[in-house]
């Protein structure tokens, strides 16, 4: 995680570097540190040269270097704004609202963003309070501050499950953030089903109840939370939460282009009723590691494609589709099964062949926690 804490006193600076202390050494994160240039540390050193010190903290060594704030700022506080996952302003909240309100877009990509006052008294996160982050850090630098974080997301305050920010925890994609809000308000007025393809772990949190056989209970305006890596919805209004759990094999004929490969994927996993999102790694054999193609689909999902030998692909145990012709070029009965078998635990979707590609999927076994 990268931060930016930013202050304005000599308070401040002393309270600001309590808060790098508790960054740093919670979530290894890298800070920079900035405060007006009358109280900036000078030259390249770590240390505070300033000659004003709190009581009881003369001649005090910090490890913890400030920067000078640019005046006029410009887009200075943007850019800050732009790059990192965390803003900390010490500080009054006016002051931090006028800086970065200018560069609010979405609760999906803002940084968390948390104001504390500068004398460490109140912990409150402005910003991306659940996707972001913010209410948890808030909470973990208040109880290390001695501090109270205040907390206005009205799921926490009435102790309902926040999908959002769990779900961003997870590692699970949210299928719809129009729908998560539509969720959010829905659970603060009752129960809301709950559906998962994986079984879990604890007690369902509050907000959730488990479906059950009988739906007869589902209106037309009900809205249900459903784990998988499936694109079904078996609510009237469904919100998916959906892991990284699916491993892609393919196998392709050389020279096969991108937009091939790509368009066979995508018609396996919709015939399979298959979200993309799930798809977490995309495994084929070594000989088609300089596979132009191959390697442009994966570059544009994102996912680095990993290849493996003929003996690696031989010793995966399960049952494939074998075929003589692939066995003389490469070596092993079955690229694309195996290669997605490698890296999960069962197939759900066995060889498909289309266009000179082969393409099958597997799921990686996993257990939800709301612990």
């Amino acid at each position: 995680m990268r931060a930016s804490v930013f202050c304005y006193s000599l308070r401040g600076k002393d309270t600001a570097r309590k808060v790098v202390d508790v960054l740093k050494s919670e979530y290894d994160c890298e800070v920079e540190c900035f405060s007006p240039s009358r109280i900036a540390d000078e030259g390249g050193g770590y240390g505070r040269d300033c000659e004003e010190f709190e009581p009881g903290h003369e001649g005090e060594f910090f490890e913890t270097q400030f920067l000078g704030i640019p005046r006029p700022s410009g887009d200075f506080y943007g850019e800050h704004f732009r790059a990192k996952d965390l803003i900390v302003s010490v500080g009054s909240v006016g002051i931090c609202v006028r800086h970065v309100a200018p560069y609010v877009k979405s609760k999906v990509t803002d940084p968390a963003v948390i104001v504390i006052d500068e004398l460490g008294e109140h912990v409150i996160p402005v910003l991306s309070g659940h996707i972001g982050g913010a209410n948890e850090i808030s909470r973990v630098l208040a109880k290390t501050l001695d501090s109270e974080a205040v907390i206005t997301t009205a799921t926490d305050l009435n102790q309902r499950f926040t999908v959002d920010e769990w779900a961003t925890r997870k590692g699970m994609t949210i299928s719809s953030m129009n729908m998560a809000k539509d969720f959010a308000a829905s659970i603060l007025e009752r129960d809301v089903p709950f559906k998962s393809d994986f079984p879990y772990r604890g007690e369902l949190p509050n907000g959730l109840k488990e479906i059950g056989q009988d739906d007869s209970a589902l209106n037309e305006d009900t809205i249900g939370l459903y784990i998988t890596w499936s694109t079904q919805e078996p609510f009237p209004m469904t919100l998916r939460l959906i892991p990284k759990c699916l491993s892609l094999g393919i196998g392709c004929r050389r020279g096969t282009p991108r937009e091939t490969i790509e368009q066979v994927v995508k018609q396996t996993l919709k015939d399979n009723e298959i979200d993309m999102r799930a798809i977490s790694s995309i495994s084929s054999i070594d000989l088609k590691k300089d596979e132009e193609g191959l390697l442009g689909f994966a570059h544009r999902y994102r996912i680095e494609p990993e290849f493996f030998s003929a003996d690696e692909l031989k010793e995966v145990q399960g049952d494939f589709t074998p075929s003589d012709f692939v066995k003389s070029i490469t070596g092993v009965d079955n690229v694309c099964e195996r290669a997605a078998l490698i890296k999960a635990d069962r197939l759900i979707v066995k060889k498909t062949a289309c266009d000179g590609v082969t393409v099958a999927v597997a799921v990686k076994d996993m257990e939800v926690s709301f612990e």
